[in-house]
């Protein structure tokens, strides 16, 4: 299997989470055709270039949590980021009854 064929299929599903929205890593793999490579993908968030037009910060973990140390700058930033959407935070989780995206 290429790396970049993968790659290139998170990064379309990743462009594609709505505003206002979440995916987990997991889901993001399976839409993308490689279901159970959820640490792929966040191994692909790792590598974006700091001016990338991604929307990175819509995909969080199965628990609704947000993966970074909470109190890290880069919680901080991904976290306002989604509040700046609309999204809340009940408990540092996002509620995914609300706000899960699932490609429809």
């Amino acid at each position: 299997m290429d790396q970049q064929d993968y790659l290139a299929k998170f990064w379309l599903v990743i462009g594609h989470i709505p505003e206002g929205k979440v995916a987990t890593y997991g889901g993001v793999a399976e839409m993308a055709g490689y279901p159970r490579m959820a640490r792929a993908v966040g191994r692909c968030l790792k590598t974006l270039p700091e001016d990338s037009n991604l929307p990175w910060h819509r995909v969080i973990n199965a628990k609704g949590m947000i993966s970074f140390p909470e109190g890290s700058p880069q919680y901080q930033c991904q976290r306002q980021r989604l509040e700046d959407e609309g999204i809340i935070f009940r408990n540092n989780k996002v509620p995914l009854t609300q706000h899960l995206w699932l490609g429809d």
